[in-house]
């Protein structure tokens, strides 16, 4: 069997201590390192299999002082069930289109970006992400990547109101939710669990076995609505293991 081996060895450095997003009064660091352009897409599955998260061309995994609350998890596809719930959801949402499209920035995925900030995570760590930020996070990157955009049905010749976007990697074993914003106005249609189970059906034609969620953080109530996929994997000392 041929293996595989980056050019040349990874070098990883650590943050410095900052307050935690997550967890009130606790502070967080992470480990991270730069991928290589030439190995970058098989660098990045290696990676997202080992917890590690991607950011333009950084990967990362918090490595915090007496703190392992960030858990990186994994959705196991051949074995997911639709609940009730999330029937719900996909029959909320029949009458969106999805377009899969290139990595590259547009004003208008800008615009809803910014109203997505602004309406759930004012004053965030993101709150004062500008144009460039915007277009950095899409398009440096050498990994598989791609955009998918969600619309309203059209009323015109053209295209439907963009309501939802969603940054993707496609990994050797799944995809991998980088970064999502959907209008923060349609908060009925539930459109962040949509995705997700959206991008389980997408892996599933791909017969791809995971879809990577990032970090789930319990007792969070940004990350409360991961728990509610199951089955769910994390990322233990021991490896990869099901969640109750």
């Amino acid at each position: 069997m041929t293996q595989h081996f980056p050019h040349r060895q990874l070098r990883f450095y650590m943050t410095a201590t900052a307050p935690c997003p997550y967890l009130p009064g606790l502070t967080e660091r992470k480990v991270f390192a730069n991928l290589p352009f030439s190995d970058g897409a098989w660098v990045n599955d290696e990676l997202t299999q080992a917890g590690f998260r991607r950011s333009q061309n950084i990967a990362y995994r918090p490595a915090c002082d007496g703190c392992d609350a960030c858990v990186s998890v994994r959705l196991p596809v051949p074995e997911f069930v639709l609940g009730r719930s999330h029937r719900r959801i996909l029959r909320r949402n029949g009458d969106l289109t999805r377009d899969i499209v290139e990595a590259e920035a547009t004003v208008e995925q800008f615009d809803l970006l910014r109203r997505y900030l602004e309406g759930r995570h004012p004053g965030g760590g993101m709150s004062d992400m500008g144009w460039l930020d915007y277009v950095a996070m899409v398009e440096d990157t050498a990994v598989r990547t791609h955009l998918i955009e969600y619309r309203l049905p059209s009323t015109d010749s053209g295209p439907g109101d963009l309501v939802g976007v969603v940054l993707t990697d496609t990994l050797a074993d799944g995809l991998s939710l980088v970064y999502s914003f959907f209008d923060p106005e349609l908060e009925r249609r539930s459109l962040g669990v949509f995705a997700i189970l959206d991008h389980l059906r997408q892996a599933a034609a791909l017969k791809r076995p995971f879809v990577y969620l990032g970090y789930w953080v319990q007792g969070s109530p940004k990350m409360d609505y991961k728990a509610n996929f199951r089955p769910m994997e994390a990322l233990t000392r021991r490896g990869w293991e099901r969640l109750v």
